[in-house]
């Protein structure tokens, strides 16, 4: 399954789920679940996905390295610094929490187990080939940032 690796942008992978998520809400209404103040976890979702993601994409600026995460190889560095010390995936992270809530909104458990289903692809097909990519371009740095901030959180 190597040929998925890199190829999907995560954005596009997020409006997939997101999509997805809408239709289990919509056509699975057996696995409607009542949770509450949902309104509440979707704005408290959108204001922390956001924080969350375009502090990661501020660090990457500030230090002039790519964004695109589809070119893992034009990285010109190891950003540990801001968010970046406390998860090595913000943007992704960002995402995960936002389809969390959207999922959570919809009141559909579909919809909510789907975002973990993002977070297993994101793992497996986008963030060990970068993880690969980065030891690559910067070895014993990388690998010491692995091993001081999680993945996740």
């Amino acid at each position: 399954m190597r040929f998925l690796e890199l190829k999907v942008p995560p954005v596009a992978l997020f409006m997939l789920v997101i999509v997805a998520s809408y239709f289990c809400a919509q056509q699975l209404s057996t696995a409607a679940i009542a949770l509450p103040y949902k309104l509440i976890i979707l704005g408290v979702g959108i204001a922390l996905s956001g924080v969350v993601g375009l502090s990661g994409i501020w660090e990457f600026r500030k230090q002039k390295t790519t964004v695109n995460p589809i070119k893992v190889e034009t990285a010109s560095a190891v950003v540990d610094s801001g968010i970046f010390g406390y998860t090595r995936n913000p943007m992704y992270l960002g995402l995960f929490i936002l389809l969390f809530c959207v999922g959570y909104y919809f009141q559909n458990i579909f919809s909510i187990l789907l975002s973990f289903v993002f977070v297993i692809y994101m793992n497996q097909f986008q963030i060990k080939p970068e993880e690969r990519a980065l030891e690559q371009l910067f070895g014993a740095e990388y690998v010491d940032y692995k091993q001081k901030v999680r993945r996740w959180i």
